[in-house]
């Protein structure tokens, strides 16, 4: 079988992004959901409008983020919109909180631990999506790629605690660690199934500090910046970032390696593998 292709360039510039996407010779069609992590009000690390801005505006897309399920500047529409517009998206294009008004259930084909997932119902209204991923360290999943990106990153506010709980919201915090990492594969399946065929993602490993850009006090990084990677298929993606983060002869690569192993975060890998979303074999093409 013909391994994933792993486009991969040490330049991290807007650029160089659009390069990546040319590179996988995809054309997304119709009306296109870019979906990116909007920040914490106090966050740091995350990659700011500026850098995305001309890939956005190259895929004519619309901004999409879901409401968090914990408390914070982006837990109700309202609060959303407004860390929207502080931090400066809504001046790049336009932006569309997916739960604003309601949500929709997708099934998850032979999901290992959920069988349906819980999405905002704005997701509807776009022919394919173009995922933009910030790789760095996660206090729960061990990093964030784009599979959590895809997974809790897309489900709405209920959807968040449904998949953190392992179906069960009032488990939200105290579920099955491994379980909630495989609701977390099972819910990315229904959205890669959703947009089979239409979804490209792009991975960017900058500020990769041990804490999320969901933290509004997130730990500085202590590792140096490493370069960006895109791929059709986010199992081989996400495992070609992690593969890159022991690969560096940075010593502060401990830090991240730490929290990612403590939390067993190649877990949702391996499930999304054996769920069929990817690859976990890949090649690299340098551009």
């Amino acid at each position: 079988m013909e391994k994933s292709k792993v486009y991969v360039t040490k330049e991290i510039t807007p650029e160089a992004v659009l390069k990546l996407y040319d590179a996988m010779g995809v054309s997304l069609p119709g009306k296109v959901a870019v979906k990116l992590h909007s920040g914490e009000v106090g966050n740091q690390n995350f990659i700011r409008p500026e850098f995305w801005k001309p890939m956005v505006e190259k895929v004519g897309g619309t901004i999409i983020e879901c409401n968090t399920a914990y408390e914070g500047a982006r837990n109700t529409t309202e609060a959303h919109w407004e860390t929207m517009k502080k931090h400066g998206w809504a001046e790049i294009a336009k932006v569309d909180i997916l739960d604003a008004e309601s949500e929709m259930e997708l099934p998850i084909e032979n999901g290992k631990r959920i069988h349906r997932n819980f999405v905002g119902s704005n997701l509807q209204n776009y022919d394919s999506m173009l995922v933009l991923t910030h790789f760095k360290g996660h206090p729960m999943g061990g990093f964030g790629g784009s599979l959590k990106n895809i997974s809790i990153g897309i489900a709405s506010s209920h959807g968040k605690a449904y998949i953190h709980g392992v179906g069960v919201e009032e488990n939200f915090w105290t579920a099955d660690h491994d379980s909630f990492l495989e609701s977390m594969a099972d819910a990315a399946s229904s959205i890669a199934k959703y947009f089979e065929g239409k979804i490209a993602y792009i991975n960017v490993m900058k500020n990769m500090s041990v804490d999320c850009d969901c933290c509004a006090v997130a730990e500085d990084p202590k590792m140096a910046d490493i370069g960006m990677l895109a791929s059709l298929d986010p199992v081989a993606l996400d495992q070609a970032c992690v593969d890159l983060v022991y690969q560096s002869d940075d010593p502060g690569k401990k830090h991240l390696i730490e929290r990612m192993e403590s939390r067993n975060g190649i877990h949702t890998v391996e499930a999304a593998a054996e769920l069929g979303i990817g690859s976990r074999d890949y090649e690299f093409v340098e551009i």
